[in-house]
């Protein structure tokens, strides 16, 4: 996807709130058969959107949010990353594909943040100062700022 492409979808009512960034999870089985399945499943699963819009008053029912669902528009925003600093290179494309045994590292969460995909591409869209905190593997790393592509 470009940056800052623009996708129109649906969220409950009491989440449309312009600024608020969720991770969409897919489909859920109370969703099949509506007539908004489409429209509401419009995103990729696992990835990070912003809401940047709100579109019209118009509430429509739903199985899942008791408030109904409204029209949104969402972007997919960059997300800061920490990443080899050999690979921070800025407006360079790379493929998402760390490692790290260390579940309990306290840079675990940053490293690989929520609403980045394992083998998915993305741009280095910002380079920011070197980790001052130890990796447990010794890696060198640096925080970026990564963009879907």
């Amino acid at each position: 996807m470009s940056e800052n492409a623009v996708i129109i979808t649906l969220i409950g009512k009491n989440l449309a709130k312009m600024g608020l960034e969720f991770i969409y999870k897919g489909e859920l089985e109370k969703c099949e058969g509506c007539r908004m399945f489409k429209v509401c499943n419009n995103l990729v699963p696992k990835r990070r959107y912003r809401i940047v819009g709100l579109r019209g008053n118009t509430v429509h029912s739903c199985n899942i949010h008791n408030s109904g669902v409204c029209a949104i528009e969402v972007i997919e925003p960059p997300v800061i990353a920490l990443i080899e600093s050999k690979r921070a290179i800025p407006k360079s494309e790379i493929i998402f594909n760390q490692t790290c045994p260390n579940l309990t590292c306290s840079l675990y969460d940053i490293c690989f943040p929520e609403g980045v995909i394992e083998g998915e591409r993305y741009q280095v869209s910002g380079v920011f100062e070197e980790n001052d905190q130890p990796c447990a593997m010794s890696r060198k790393l640096r925080k970026v700022e990564l963009t879907p592509i």
